[in-house]
């Protein structure tokens, strides 16, 4: 099995979908660390690019509550605002409230009113006041059933949380050597028939500088059925591999970055998942063998790994 696909160099699928322009441009990495792509689009105006339910679905945790707190407190304000500015009379206790007291009643007030709870102990008294309630009982249930649905799609949609090592190395291997990366499933849910693929992106040897060549690398074994531990991805450098007999700094002279393609199925949602991930050629570590990840066995015969241990490396001298 050769470790170059087996493709015509002017192939119109050897560019992996980035176009001869980003790969003849580009002077980052084509894949960041955390799978995003570093290409940008531009031409369209604020409200073609703005896509606020992908924003909300994909951003994380902390993140999504900071904005939904905040939001619930800006609106909350200006609501208290709006039946301020409705009149002395507005609502129940504002004639012998001072300045502040009366805000704070505003504002409970509008706390009560967005989320429906209606205690009944403040009522509006004016025509001003009652078409601000109004306006603001519409607006909160609208904005409760978007953001129960936004919620929902965070919860229900499927994504494949694979830690991957921090750096890539290249190690003793049976005679000869190895590129190698190793990754672990940080979620209990269970990932089955999982498929790497590893794909070396270079400026091409003897070539131009703007010409670059994307390479498949072959490796040791590219799938697994059952992914319950650990798994160190193994491309062998043998004379098949494009990586023989480069150094270092030939690596780091023709901008070589591997980008990692895993594909996997997530026994939990029974969907199909995805997780990408590169390594440039700073941070492949040459000489060196990945530590142990295992763990004693515990008096049942159960094994476990230790996840904080996946980037730790040791030397081992090169052949």
């Amino acid at each position: 099995m050769s470790a170059v696909d087996q493709r015509p160099p002017d192939d119109i699928n050897s560019d992996l979908g980035f176009g001869s322009v980003v790969a003849r441009e580009s002077r980052r990495r084509l894949l960041n660390r955390n799978g995003s792509f570093n290409v940008r689009r531009e031409g369209l105006n604020v409200w073609q690019t703005l896509s606020v339910y992908h924003y909300f679905v994909s951003i994380t945790w902390p993140r999504f509550f900071l904005w939904v707190v905040g939001f619930y407190l800006a609106v909350n304000s200006l609501f208290a605002s709006a039946y301020l500015a409705c009149g002395d009379d507005a609502l129940t206790g504002f004639a012998a409230a001072s300045g502040v007291k009366r805000f704070g009643i505003a504002f409970f007030f509008s706390v009560e009113t967005i989320s429906t709870i209606g205690y009944g102990n403040i009522t509006p008294l004016n025509g001003a006041a009652n078409g601000v309630m109004a306006v603001e009982a519409l607006l909160g249930l609208l904005a409760f059933g978007v953001a129960a649905g936004v919620i929902f799609a965070r919860f229900a949609r499927p994504t494949a949380q694979i830690v991957f090592s921090r750096n890539a190395i290249i190690a003793p291997y049976r005679g000869i050597t190895a590129f190698m990366f190793r990754l672990v499933n940080q979620k209990k849910s269970e990932l089955i028939d999982l498929e790497a693929q590893v794909i070396l992106v270079r400026r091409k040897r003897g070539g131009s500088a703007t010409d670059r060549e994307f390479i498949r690398l072959r490796l040791e074994r590219d799938r697994v059925v059952f992914f319950p531990l650990s798994w160190t991805v193994v491309h062998p450098i043998d004379r098949e591999s494009p990586l023989w007999g480069i150094g270092p700094e030939e690596l780091a002279e023709l901008e070589s970055e591997f980008l990692v393609r895993l594909n996997g199925f997530d026994e939990t949602f029974s969907q199909t998942v995805h997780s990408r991930s590169s390594y440039e050629a700073d941070e492949v570590v040459w000489g060196a063998r990945f530590g142990n990840i295992f763990n004693a066995p515990r008096p049942d015969g159960t094994i476990s790994i230790d996840i904080r241990k996946i980037h730790e490396i040791d030397p081992a001298p090169l052949p």
